[in-house]
């Protein structure tokens, strides 16, 4: 992928020590990506400095799309999945054939355990997870937690594009910080990204889009659960719109309590 002169990620290198893992050096690593300059040379610090596999789930929303994007663009080997919750929009699966069409490298599909799935709504009905908060957190912790929890087992690290601007909630994200649950390093190699930034880098490269995202979705997630946003509503309150305006995540980036479902 050719990036133009007025990308506002110009490309570097690192040769930084390699970083095995662990509170401290995942703080060291902090340190190092925020004095970064670009999404190019954060991506190469990612790569040089940990050991093991590092993974990116991807949601192909347009701030996943753009890491992709640096990723493909730097050849970088990094174990690339999406979580196919089987409840997604049309659109989404048309954003994954293009982008995968666009740079000629796979993203590995990983899906929920059947018999799980099939339990849930057995218990709560296929549309249960409206009926109340802890039904929908189970929803999600099925369809998604679960199967993200098996793709990243053994992992070193786990690259995401949350973004501080997103919402309330995401306004301290670092750019690594040591998960203990996962035993890894947690990246997020645009933390700091205005929704300018995000946009000029996706116009300037060319990076595939989710069609919904021109249709006032700026955060997309399962069909059922997330609708377009209003004229000054945050950016976020789109998904779940029924509950509680704060606080509202999926439990990838957090972990609530969730309800088992009757096996």
């Amino acid at each position: 992928m050719t990036r133009s002169s007025s990308d506002p990620q110009s490309t570097g290198t690192a040769s930084q020590p390699v970083l095995s893992g662990g509170p401290e050096r995942a703080a060291s690593l902090d340190e190092a990506l925020s004095a970064a300059p670009d999404l190019d040379t954060r991506l190469r610090l990612i790569a040089g400095q940990i050991e093991g596999r590092v993974a990116f789930s991807t949601s192909v929303g347009i701030e996943d799309q753009a890491v992709f994007a640096g990723i493909a663009s730097a050849g970088l080997p990094f174990d690339v999945f999406t979580l196919d919750t089987g409840r997604h929009f049309p659109e989404t699966y048309e954003t994954l054939e293009a982008t995968t069409a666009r740079y000629g490298r796979s993203i590995r599909v990983v899906f929920p355990d059947a018999q799980e799935v099939e339990a849930l709504v057995a218990r709560d009905g296929i549309m249960g997870f409206r009926q109340a908060v802890e039904n929908r957190i189970s929803c999600c912790d099925v369809r998604k937690v679960r199967p993200l929890n098996k793709a990243l087992a053994g992992a070193a690290g786990w690259i995401t594009g949350l973004r501080r601007e997103q919402s309330a909630g995401r306004a301290h994200v670092p750019f690594a910080e040591w998960d203990a649950k996962l035993n890894l390093v947690k990246l997020n190699p645009i933390a700091d990204w205005s929704l300018e930034t995000l946009e000029q880098y996706i116009e300037s490269n060319t990076v595939p889009v989710n069609p919904l995202h021109a249709q006032g979705f700026p955060s997309i997630g399962c069909q059922p659960c997330t609708r377009a946003i209003r004229a000054g509503e945050d950016i976020r309150a789109g998904r779940w719109w029924w509950e509680n305006e704060e606080g509202k995540e999926c439990g990838l980036h957090n972990r609530p309590k969730v309800k088992e479902a009757a096996a």
